[in-house]
């Protein structure tokens, strides 16, 4: 009889996805660089079904050094945490949906990219993470205000700001006090930015939020009842996480508040997590008189996002916004 042979480990799927062309993080995690720069990552290092270095992200507290670890090596930013429970976001997705914001900008500036402090950026929702703004000022050197309806998250992204050399003066953190609205009572008079940027709230409830992790958990065959494993995916307080209407509804009132401010913003955007909402959002946006809509489609690993934008202005007025910057 011949010699049985070990059975092969399954086949290693595609890194992150196609993530975007100036997305940092191609390829395979060099993990013993990250555990050089951040030694507190290889307690939490595993090596996963397919043989390589990973960790387990079904462990808040790994995912978050895990995080720390990626901002500290790729982007410099040397002090990051939040608090416990809160969002902790996938930096990969998070960099694509700027870079890819960071074309369309360039789409009315003749290919070119604008970067500097010129550049104002708007974060609807920056939570406790305050993501986007790090990772904006650090690719582009764009401002950002960051706003937020929790004071909670607000506190924790100033602390982040404030622990890092210089982002004091490129981000500003501001409260919206009256969370029935996105910009009204927010927007300042004569203020201008170049790009909005928004991931809303995904459910539509509290249980719905419950089930769509436990989902998520057996689809990964994590759903181990011998193990107590987090309710919510990578966390998540109750206003990052759902809201009345869920996505969809939280797009129309984006929508709707942003044929307002037409002439405040070049363009609006925000992440649909949910290809269905797309129609609502598609008939939304002309109900508000878009006159250019874009949708950008992207993919981190096996999860297929896209994030929509829109403008009030015409190519001529886009042009000239950006030329005066």
């Amino acid at each position: 009889m011949p010699a049985k042979r070990p059975p092969k480990p399954p086949a290693s799927p595609t890194d992150k996805g196609q993530l975007h062309p100036r997305n940092r993080h191609q390829g395979r995690y060099d993990f013993p660089a990250l555990i050089k720069a951040s030694p507190e990552l290889a307690a939490f290092v595993i090596i996963n079904p397919y043989g390589n270095q990973s960790i387990d992200f079904a462990n808040p507290a790994a995912v978050k050094v895990f995080n720390r670890a990626l901002l500290k090596q790729f982007y410099g930013i040397a002090h990051w945490d939040i608090p416990a429970d809160y969002l902790c976001p996938p930096i990969p997705g998070r960099a694509d949906y700027l870079h890819y914001l960071a074309d369309l900008l360039a789409s009315d500036n003749g290919g070119e990219i604008p970067r500097g402090a010129g550049v104002q950026a708007l974060d609807i929702g920056v939570g406790a993470n305050c993501i986007y703004p790090l990772l904006g000022t650090c690719e582009y050197g764009w401002r950002f205000v960051g706003a937020d309806i929790a004071p909670q998250a607000i506190a924790s992204a100033r602390a982040i700001v404030q622990s890092n050399p210089g982002l004091s003066e490129q981000i500003e953190l501001r409260l919206q006090p009256d969370a029935r609205h996105v910009f009204t009572g927010l927007l300042q008079l004569g203020e201008r930015f170049a790009l909005t940027i928004c991931n809303p709230p995904f459910h539509a409830s509290a249980d719905e939020a419950t089930s769509g992790s436990k989902r998520k958990w057996r689809n990964l065959g994590k759903l181990d009842p011998k193990r107590k494993l987090p309710v919510l995916n990578f966390g998540g307080q109750a206003a990052e996480l759902w809201c009345p209407g869920g996505e969809a509804a939280f797009a129309s009132r984006l929508i709707r508040e942003s044929a307002e401010h037409a002439e405040q913003v070049l363009w609006f955007s925000t992440l649909i997590s949910k290809s269905g909402n797309l129609p609502g959002v598609y008939a939304a946006l002309k109900k508000a008189g878009a006159l250019e809509t874009r949708t950008v489609e992207m993919s981190q690993g096996q999860k297929q996002s896209r994030f929509v934008a829109w403008t009030f202005l015409n190519s001529e007025q886009r042009q000239g916004w950006l030329g005066t910057r």
